[in-house]
């Protein structure tokens, strides 16, 4: 059996499989992209292992927890690890590379399967991701798509990907559109740190000789914040504008936005933090076409009276391009005219 150097995160492409050892909460925080979670510790174990540490100390807590471990290594290799053939190679990793991860390599090994451990655990696939993005953010050549609020940015790098551009796509990490009414019905953002580990794994599969195409985001996404490094790389990028009459924007929004009207409290409710900005009765007017479905002239005057005044100033402050910007003209924003922004974008260069 090999006992390697230790393995690192950029080490863990080359193993079969990636066992999170970590508990079910730890894991839906954040975890290596295509790990499985296979707990040594559930949650509810390991807040009493971790209580009888404090209460007992560490002689007790290991022998409950070495029980707990057990049992659920033995459950894993029941039910989880059965159908594992002999020459089966996975790399296990905890919070830190202790114990956790230590005990269940230890098993594996016993069974007759090379497992590894992730030297430093999770705590050194955090490290890696922030290594990443300070290293790779600085040296992509981006484009970035600007565009007034219903210019079908989002789904403009949805049809340049699928012509084969290199596309950064921050509002599906972020499960956010971006705006104000940007949240997803029913969808979670996920957590910071899941946010930055999407960019990160996104960012070490591109070619860095080859342009790469992202919206023109602010520093926030919804609850979630852009890595620094890539707020002052996007503030210093070449802007392509989209350029769409706003009778084309209104018709791309109703259709874009028309599940708002699936729950016209919530969105009433959210209009509310506008308040400050426009005053209570033309946000109680917006609040009454709300409540009533009526999208169309909410939409519209959203789009007047709230985006399009701030739009030119919000990008020239926040994109240092912004007027030597190249501009694409999108009269049609249905899905074939979609289609055809993305191929004049890219025959930009």
């Amino acid at each position: 059996m090999s006992h390697h150097r230790p393995i690192r995160p950029a080490d863990r492409h080359a193993f079969d499989a990636l066992i999170d050892a970590r508990s079910p909460a730890e894991f839906a925080e954040d975890h290596i992209p295509g790990a499985i979670n296979c707990p040594a510790l559930d949650d509810e174990e390991r807040a009493i292992v971790g209580t009888l540490y404090v209460q007992q100390g560490a002689f007790e807590a290991r022998r409950v927890g070495g029980a707990f471990v057990a049992a659920n290594l033995a459950r894993h290799l029941r039910e989880q690890f059965a159908d594992k053939p002999q020459g089966w190679r996975p790399l296990v990793y905890c919070w830190r590379g202790g114990m956790r991860s230590g005990s269940m390599v230890q098993w594996l090994r016993l069974v007759g399967w090379d497992a590894q451990q992730l030297a430093g655990g999770y705590k050194a696939f955090r490290r890696h991701v922030i290594e990443q993005i300070a290293a790779l953010v600085p040296r992509l050549e981006l484009r970035v798509l600007v565009g007034a609020t219903g210019s079908a940015k989002t789904r403009v790098l949805q049809a340049l990907e699928s012509q084969g551009a290199q596309v950064l796509d921050l509002e599906h990490c972020a499960r956010h559109k971006g705006s104000l009414l940007g949240a997803l019905p029913g969808v979670p953002q996920p957590s910071q740190k899941n946010f930055e580990t999407q960019i990160a794994t996104a960012l070490e599969g591109m070619d860095l000789s080859r342009p790469v195409y992202v919206e023109g985001e602010s520093a926030r996404i919804g609850r979630l914040s852009l890595p620094v490094p890539l707020v002052q790389r996007l503030r210093a990028a070449a802007c392509i504008e989209i350029a769409a009459t706003p009778e084309e924007r209104l018709a791309y929004l109703l259709r874009d936005y028309a599940y708002l009207g699936d729950d016209p409290e919530a969105l009433a409710q959210r209009l509310g933090a506008l308040v400050e900005l426009h005053g209570k009765e033309t946000v109680q007017r917006w609040q009454v076409w709300a409540r009533a479905r009526d999208l169309g002239p909410l939409f519209d005057e959203l789009m007047r009276l709230h985006y399009d005044p701030h739009y030119g100033r919000s990008q020239a402050r926040n994109f240092a391009h912004w007027d030597a910007r190249q501009c694409v003209s999108a009269p049609d924003l249905s899905a074939d005219g979609i289609v055809g922004v993305a191929g004049a974008v890219l025959a930009l260069g």
